[in-house]
């Protein structure tokens, strides 16, 4: 990571942290009033190079068991309070701590799951080759929408053409999608298609 992107990340997920700590602190307690605890999800996920990592966002599940004790699937415990939190982005405010530790960048590819790691072909594993991100040129380019080939196309390309002005412009076009709801799945999909590989 660049000197002027690592700085660019600390200064910022300070401000940001001292602006949104209030709305942090509603949305940990309505998450414990509609769904309970722990407030957060924690998940391991692969960093730059592919290094883990947990990741850290606040939950949007329930943990509604089937009578078999497995738990029910994605879509039966997104609430609607969890389709909330997502479709405006606060479940990922809890992010900018691992900002701060160095784990992830305000813009890079999203870290998605350690069981992918080997199911990339070593186009698509460059996506590993910069710090993950908050938000990236894939989510202001059709978010969940677009289809895993496109995500990892648009993934290396933002790879290959990094510059802070890039992530500037990346950062206000999410704003700008998350404020006008562009973009945003209405029907909250509790979560994108498993990839395989290919």
């Amino acid at each position: 990571m660049s000197f002027s992107k690592r700085l660019f990340d600390l200064t910022f997920a300070l401000i940001a942290l001292v602006i949104f700590s209030p709305i942090m602190l509603v949305t940990a307690i309505l998450v414990r009033i509609f769904i309970g605890t722990p407030i957060l999800f924690k998940q391991q996920r692969p960093g730059y190079k592919g290094q883990p990592f947990f990741i850290y966002k606040f939950r949007s599940m329930t943990n509604r068991l089937t009578r078999d004790g497995s738990p029910l699937p994605d879509a039966e415990r997104l609430t609607r309070f969890g389709r909330l939190l997502r479709s405006l982005s606060l479940d990922e405010l809890p992010e900018l701590f691992n900002i701060l530790r160095g784990e992830m960048s305000f813009v890079g590819p999203r870290p998605l799951l350690m069981e992918y790691l080997p199911l990339y072909s070593p186009e698509q594993a460059r996506r590993h080759d910069v710090v993950p991100g908050l938000t990236g040129w894939a989510q202001i380019n059709g978010r969940n929408a677009a289809d895993w080939a496109a995500r990892f196309r648009m993934d290396t390309w933002y790879v290959d053409h990094w510059s802070f002005w890039l992530d500037i412009k990346i950062i206000f076009l999410t704003v700008w999608k998350v404020l006008s709801r562009e973009g945003v799945n209405q029907e909250g999909q509790a979560t994108v298609d498993y990839f395989k590989g290919g």
